[in-house]
This record gives structure tokens, C-alpha cells and sequence, in this order.
């Protein structure tokens, strides 16, 4: 189950672009705790739907770059201009390696603000789950929704829809898999996953109302 979670989340796609810092050096890490306290039956819907309510609360503190510069090396003199003129011999000026050279570090610091920070970006990509229960040995195959514990171990093959879907964009399917023993043909799967999509798009615009 979390495994399911931490793929799906953590592809690539969904990443959020406000999490950088400073450029290949440091950037902000996201720790997203997820814990089931009772299983009433269709756990993964229930926390994908828990997953994306948290990240689109989720704010990244605002900052600010700061940035130190070395004392000046012995033997400099200030111009009158107000510029450093750094007296330099002929084979500093000649190597390619000078100690004297100003070092730079780059860093930053979280300001003293009331806002609590930026949201994150790309929240409205973060998916939702639909899982469809197929019941029946015969075509064509029925399938039903937030099925109970006893309903799921009754039921032999369980499919997992994972959708996302972005604004002024198609939707995407994030993930799809398989629990049980049964299995399906590709023209099935097709079927189902037309429909998961409709049901995730009313659990989608559900959601939303909410958060």
C-alpha cells in the first residue's frame, strides 16, 4: 500500500517546482506521513484523497537569498571612486590561481513575515484513486465501488486507477494495478479504465468542493 503511495506521488510529473532553494545545492524535502487507523474497506481511496487534501494545505516558507563576500586581502587600497583597486604582481596577475581572489558563498535565510508561505505548485495535478471491484465469471464483467472488508476478500480481482487530472489539459492516468487472483483481457481493461475515469472525475470535483 505504500509502496502504491510513494511511486505514484514521487513520479516525476508531479513534482513541485517551488521546492528549490538555491540552484543544485539545496532545496526543500517533502515528507508526506500517511497512517490507517481503521480499515473500513477501499483504503486506497481513502488515502490518496487523505494525500492530496494534505498537500493542498501544504505551504513552502518564503526566503531570501543571502549572499557573504570575504574581507579584503592585505595590500588593497580604496580608490577614490569608491572602487577596490587590489595591487597585484605580475605573476598573480599571469597564474591562473590567486589566493587573494574574493570567495563567495551563497545561502539564505526564512524572514521574520506573517504569511505562512507559498502553496505548492502543481497541487492541482496531485491524483486521486478509484479502485473497481470485479465480481462475476461471466461476460460482460460487473464491477462496484467502496466495496467492506468482507466484500474485498469475497471479491477475486480488484483494479486500481490512479488519475490525475491537470487544468487545460487531458487527463492522465498515473497508475493502474491489479490485486487478486483473477485476470483481464485488454479490451476489458479498456472498458474499465473509461469508466474509472468517470468516476474519478466526480470524486475529483467532489473533493475539491472540500478542500
Amino acid at each position: 500500500m505504500s509502496t502504491l503511495l510513494h511511486q505514484t506521488l514521487a513520479h516525476p510529473s508531479l513534482h513541485p517546482v517551488n521546492l528549490g532553494i538555491l540552484a543544485e545545492k539545496k532545496a526543500w524535502l517533502l515528507n508526506l506521513n500517511c497512517v490507517v487507523l481503521a480499515d473500513a474497506g477501499n483504503a486506497y481511496d481513502a488515502l490518496f484523497m487523505a494525500a492530496r487534501a494534505a498537500l493542498w494545505d501544504c505551504k513552502v516558507p518564503r526566503m531570501c537569498g543571502v549572499e557573504y563576500k570575504a574581507a579584503a586581502a592585505p595590500g588593497t587600497k580604496v580608490a577614490e571612486s569608491g572602487e577596490m583597486d587590489v595591487d597585484r604582481d605580475t605573476e598573480a596577475q599571469q597564474s591562473g590561481f590567486d589566493t587573494r581572489s574574493i570567495a563567495r558563498a551563497v545561502d539564505f535565510e526564512l524572514p521574520d513575515y506573517w504569511d505562512e508561505g507559498a502553496v505548492l505548485d502543481g497541487r492541482e495535478r496531485w491524483p486521486v484513486s478509484v479502485t473497481l471491484n470485479i465480481a462475476g465469471s461471466k461476460m460482460p464483467l460487473v464491477h462496484y465501488l467502496d466495496a467492506i472488508p468482507q466484500e474485498e476478500a469475497a471479491t477475486p480481482l480488484r483494479l486500481l486507477l490512479v488519475f490525475s487530472f491537470p487544468p487545460a489539459s487531458s487527463p492522465k492516468l498515473q497508475a493502474m494495478r491489479t490485486l487478486g487472483s483473477g485476470e483481464l483481457e485488454s479490451d476489458q481493461i479498456r472498458d474499465f479504465v473509461t469508466d474509472g475515469e468517470k468516476y474519478a472525475q466526480k470524486l475529483w470535483d467532489a473533493l475539491n468542493r472540500k478542500l
